[in-house]
């Protein structure tokens, strides 16, 4: 048997943990530079707010009903879901961490265990030491996880937020409940054929014939069928090393000078060496991108990108940064209002295991520099040592005009009890 756990409205929930005023009130979350709507309380939802829904065109909308708008609080999140997921650790040695907000848990070995109890005693302990309300679905596979979830959300007085498919006819009654499009893995496309086909629910699906899906799909969509029958097919995830590191932002306003595009680039680039060297990985290429504002119509509009190759695999910031300004000046282009800006490293490779170069390698030096700035940061502050190419009397922030403290990760945030 598995168990998802999933948080109810997660980031309003972590809001209203540290901001009790909150409770039972209507709540948006909105994007990076509090651009679009991303996380809803159910009271929200209740009102018809869109998901996406840009905050310029529905400020009057969330103020004539009431509706709290705070920007993305990252570090209390990331903090707040550690703290959950550091929980469920305690109640199985093998969870899957599948979002910020959610995770598997394998309950193989505990069929002598009251289910039912078992997921209330997760939703009591992390509801007692957190203040997140959750839900727990489970069931024999992760698919069927994943319906029962939806099940103990929709039905919370019934369910108390937790079932269980542990039976035939529950699991025939939960697939035949289940829309199509609520399917785990099914998205707009899929769902369109599917119902070109004549499914309309999950228990639709299960009725294809395995032959016709393996031909008209993949073998995802096969094993997603398997698992829905109760036969477990998707497997417990093995977290792999990132094959790719990349920092993209939006620029808190549009820059059109070569100074303020390079000090960015060269912040995201330093961002992904520490990345690098965090996972003990070097890369061996660097893409760099630039784009304007594709939002104002009546601009030039441009967008490029260049990659640099190294000679040898590195998890330098010296030489990452070096070459992702060198190449930002080949793609810059004047007379441009730029709006956005990334840095990709790529064709990463073990630090302590990699195809050495016989006549070219990185300076010896760079690995005690680079291990003296990853722990001084990490001691004091993550910009106390920066590079003399990033400016050292601007802190770089995005548009938050609704941040609420950093309860959890910034002493001065921390709740003073008078």
């Amino acid at each position: 048997m598995y168990a998802l756990v999933d948080c109810n409205n997660f980031y309003a929930s972590c809001e209203r943990v540290f901001n009790p005023s909150l409770q039972k009130k209507p709540v948006a979350i909105l994007s990076n530079n509090d651009g679009c709507v991303i996380a809803r309380s159910d009271e929200a939802k209740a009102l018809n707010l869109p998901m996406g829904a840009p905050i310029f065109k529905w400020k009057n909308f969330c103020k004539h009903h009431n509706i709290t708008i705070l920007s993305s609080n990252y570090p209390l999140y990331g903090d707040m879901s550690a703290r959950v997921m550091t929980i469920l650790e305690q109640f199985t040695p093998n969870v899957e961490v599948y979002s910020i907000d959610e995770a598997f848990i394998d309950l193989t070995g505990f069929d002598q265990r009251n289910f039912n109890e078992y997921g209330k005693s997760i939703r009591q302990r992390i509801l007692k030491w957190t203040g997140i309300p959750t839900c727990v679905g489970i069931a024999p596979t992760k698919a069927l996880c994943k319906v029962a979830n939806k099940i103990a959300r929709k039905f919370p007085k019934e369910t108390g937020g937790v079932y269980v498919i542990d039976s035939e006819e529950k699991r025939l009654k939960a697939l035949k409940w289940t829309a199509v499009k609520n399917i785990w893995g099914i998205g707009h496309r899929l769902e369109k054929r599917l119902l070109l086909k004549g499914c309309k629910t999950a228990f639709d699906f299960t009725q294809l014939s395995d032959d016709w899906v393996r031909s008209n799909f993949s073998i995802t969509e096969w094993r997603l069928k398997k698992d829905l029958e109760g036969i477990p097919t998707i497997g417990f995830e093995i977290k792999e090393i990132k094959r790719s590191i990349a920092t993209t932002r939006s620029f808190e306003q549009s820059y059109s000078d070569i100074e303020n595009i390079t000090e960015r680039i060269s912040t995201f680039a330093a961002q992904c060496a520490s990345k690098l060297r965090a996972q003990k990985s070097s890369c061996h290429m660097i893409i760099v991108m630039l784009r304007s504002d594709r939002h104002k119509k009546n601009a030039e509009q441009y967008s490029a990108s260049k990659t640099i190759i190294f000679s040898y695999p590195t998890d330098s910031t010296l030489n990452i940064t070096k070459a992702a300004i060198e190449a930002i000046k080949t793609i810059f282009k004047k007379g441009i209002n730029y709006k956005k800006a990334g840095v990709i490293v790529t064709g990463l490779v073990a630090t302590n295991n990699h195809q050495l170069n016989l006549f070219l390698h990185e300076n010896p030096k760079h690995k005690p520099l680079m291990s003296a700035i990853d722990h001084l940061n990490k001691k004091f502050n993550p910009t106390t040592i920066k590079l003399a190419n990033q400016d050292l009397q601007r802190t770089w922030k995005m548009k938050q005009e609704h941040l609420s403290p950093k309860y959890t990760t910034k002493i001065n945030d921390i709740i003073t009890i008078k």
